[in-house]
């Protein structure tokens, strides 16, 4: 059984939002690594206040290699878990036949399902803004209070700690020439996906979506929805509980196989 696990960030967040979930799983004797996104890899406050050009020309496919290219130089096939658009990023991956689990929490939009009505809504300061596929996007003070985080004890000290900027084109490149899954016919590691009831950024009717289509294929596919959580969820009091069920459920699941790798991807 593996003792490796990869944790993907997502969208506005970078590897230090992990600093909980990392520490919680090293405590059980698992190597842990969390790597950054590309020119993501300083301290939050840094990269709002001087963030690279460079971070703008970044869309999915590219922070998808990143990490298939950090996956394939392990020794050892990991566990995969990711968090918003890290989650895509984990489904993406295990479509690849990385991984010997995987676990999608709060997914955002993956290529083919449909956007829930919240996600339309907190998509908006991006997609609404026509020429955000080229610029480095910030997000605001009051959409962080109100959307991303809504369920946080302290608002302003979680943003000031973890928000950081994100390339436009993470999501515009989502939308234009999308990387797609056949669902059924991909060959990939068991997949548990969890959603939070209060989620104002990824629907929870949109991660079940998710799972209707990821059910086809022949792998081990389960779904867990925390009625009473937001997207917050690894952040909030309680996040132990969410923390615990995915990496208990990926330990569990894990194909005693090694995965088929598809090269060509």
């Amino acid at each position: 059984m593996t003792k490796t696990i990869v944790l993907i960030h997502g969208a506005w967040l970078n590897s230090l939002s992990w600093e909980k979930v990392k520490a919680r799983y090293e405590a059980r004797g698992y190597t842990v690594i969390a790597p950054d996104w590309p020119f993501d890899d300083r301290a939050p406050a840094a990269l709002r206040a001087n963030p690279l050009p460079a971070l703008a020309k970044i869309g999915q496919r590219e922070i998808v290699d990143h990490y298939d290219r950090i996956i394939r130089q392990l020794p050892e096939q990991p566990i995969l878990v990711g968090h918003s658009l890290g989650a895509v990023f984990v489904q993406q991956l295990l479509a690849r036949g990385l991984g010997v689990a995987g676990v999608a929490i709060n997914p955002a939009p993956t290529p083919g399902v449909p956007l829930g009505p919240h996600a339309i809504v907190s998509a908006l300061p991006v997609l609404g803004d026509l020429l955000s596929w080229r610029k480095v996007k910030h997000m605001p003070l009051d959409f962080f209070r109100t959307r991303f985080a809504q369920t946080a004890v302290d608002p302003e000290a979680a943003y000031e700690r973890y928000i950081v900027p994100t390339p436009g084109k993470a999501y515009w490149s989502g939308v234009v020439g999308a990387m797609k899954i056949d669902w059924a016919r991909q060959d990939r590691a068991p997949l548990l996906l969890i959603g939070g009831g209060k989620d104002l950024i990824a629907d929870a009717s949109m991660t079940e979506a998710i799972y209707r289509r990821q059910k086809r294929a022949t792998s081990k596919t389960e779904l867990k929805i925390f009625d009473d959580r937001s997207h917050w969820t690894l952040m909030d009091k309680g996040w132990e509980t969410v923390a615990d069920l995915a990496l208990n459920w990926a330990v569990e699941h894990a194909t005693s196989q090694t995965p088929k790798l598809n090269l060509a991807a």
